[in-house]
């Protein structure tokens, strides 16, 4: 792909979460989930193969590989195991980043997409990473984050994975991890914490 194109790619990822706007960046809705499946699959697939990592020189280039490597694929893939397929390179893109310091160059609330590998990474000291960075980092619109953050974290460190997750990737839950999922599961954490 011509670098021209790559760069009107990571545009136009960024453009478009900017438009949907925090208020959808959570939402369970299946027409979004359509229209990023739509745009930006094909681009997915190409990050996953290995391409777009100079894009990471950029705090706008980084963030839209985040958002394709991290957040689209949850959009794309719901209950699939390819929704964490990329998970492992939007963590070191994320890690790659920090060190640049393209996180502070970007505002709040979109900045959390910096911090969000850390969070959906099933390992205790990237939960610490992820809190401590919310905590830090997103000082006007972090309350919610990091509330989440904490929450992510319990989870990762009761069980040391998602077991919310155990579907998707053909793992056989505990039987705690049964009775947490049959309890609430992650909106039982986010309650523990309240």
């Amino acid at each position: 792909m011509p670098q021209e194109a790559r760069d009107t790619s990571a545009e136009a990822i960024t453009r478009f979460w900017e438009e949907i706007g925090p208020e959808k960046w959570y939402a369970v809705e299946p027409e979004l989930d359509a229209e990023i499946t739509r745009r930006f699959a094909a681009l997915w697939e190409q990050a996953a193969a290995g391409a777009f990592r100079d894009w990471l020189v950029s705090p706008r280039g980084a963030l839209a590989y985040l958002i394709l490597t991290d957040q689209f694929p949850r959009n794309m893939f719901r209950n699939d195991p390819r929704a964490f397929a990329t998970d492992a390179l939007a963590r070191d893109a994320a890690i790659a980043a920090l060190h640049r310091g393209h996180d502070l160059q970007l505002p709040e609330p979109i900045r959390q997409f910096f911090y969000l590998p850390f969070m959906h990474a099933e390992s205790t000291f990237d939960q610490d990473r992820c809190v401590c960075l919310m905590l830090t980092r997103m000082p006007e619109t972090g309350a919610s984050n990091l509330h989440h953050a904490r929450a992510h974290r319990l989870v990762i460190r009761r069980f040391g994975r998602f077991p919310y997750r155990n579907a998707a990737l053909g793992r056989q839950s505990t039987p705690q991890e049964q009775a947490f999922l049959e309890a609430g599961g992650y909106g039982a954490a986010v309650a523990e914490l309240a």
